[in-house]
């Protein structure tokens, strides 16, 4: 990854955390971040009036006062705004086709571990061709370490992994790097259909699919020799398992279709209930 992190700054307390975990990621990953505002998408609250000039003076001064949080803690932080006429969706979208990741907030609401999803975010998260994190407005694990975003409990990098084939690998190079990125253990996850307790002992399928995923994992152990990993089989709906396993995870890594098709939701079940359910920032990998 050489690509900037690019983070979609509407003003709102969620994106604002969304900015906080972005520049942690960049500096640990020498990365420099865009913040990225776009004057005619701003929150329907924001209490401005409606001409053009207004609403840029609003975003710049977004913009700035972001910027200005981030670089008093990153000092050494190669950062850039940018003000743009564009729909929020469209820039980033344009900005992804050379961005390490996008990065979006999310309203997280009550004391519910879950998202809110604008139809922003979802038509980002569903058709941008790099990854894109969902990051969930008052996580404490963000708001309350912005040196460390992983909270003491939170301390492992969690990967779903519904193919173990070439979509297995983009989600396990970013998984593996964020791992080593954040210091954290690697929980791998595969869920077993419960339709195989019909033919066979599950026992016998979960030690078998143990060791395929081994198989899968050994170049990406050789590749990163420091970071723990956990085989995680279980049998079960998908997303049900993913959720289970995420409740430690200071990120989730699930995947998507890079060329989704037109008849199909862009963002499939698992990465659904992911993106509603996960208390922790979620990143969606697309892969052929």
């Amino acid at each position: 990854m050489t690509g900037p992190v690019v983070v979609g700054l509407d003003g709102s307390p969620a994106s604002v955390t969304a900015a906080w975990w972005a520049a942690y990621e960049a500096a640990e990953r020498h990365l420099p971040v865009v913040l990225l505002h776009s004057w005619s998408t701003q929150p329907l609250d924001v209490p401005i009036a409606q001409a053009a000039p207004t609403k840029q003076q609003y975003g710049e001064e977004v913009l700035q006062r972001t910027a200005a949080e981030l670089l008093h803690r990153y000092g050494d932080l190669a950062l850039t705004t940018e003000l743009v006429s564009e729909p929020a969706a469209q820039a980033l979208l344009e900005h992804g086709q050379s961005a390490s990741m996008l990065v979006l907030g999310s309203r997280g609401y009550g004391s519910v571990a879950s998202f809110l999803l604008g139809s922003i975010s979802q038509h980002v998260l569903g058709l941008a061709p790099c990854p894109a994190v969902a990051v969930r407005a008052g996580d404490p694990a963000v708001e309350a370490g912005y040196e460390h975003p992983a909270a003491p409990d939170r301390d492992e990098v969690v990967v779903g992994l519904q193919e173990l084939g070439a979509a297995a690998a983009t989600l396990l190079e970013f998984a593996f790097v964020a791992a080593e990125t954040h210091g954290a253990r690697l929980r791998v996850v595969r869920a077993l259909p419960l339709s195989s307790l019909v033919t066979d002992s599950e026992v016998d399928l979960e030690a078998e699919e143990r060791t395929r995923l081994a198989e899968v994992l050994a170049p990406w152990r050789e590749k990163f020799p420091d970071v723990p990993v956990t085989k995680h089989v279980a049998t079960g709906p998908a997303a049900q398992v993913l959720l289970t396993a995420s409740a430690q995870g200071c990120l989730t890594v699930v995947g998507r279709r890079l060329h989704p098709s037109p008849l199909a939701w862009k963002l499939g079940p698992v990465a659904h209930a992911a993106l509603h359910h996960v208390p922790g920032p979620v990143a969606v990998v697309p892969h052929d």
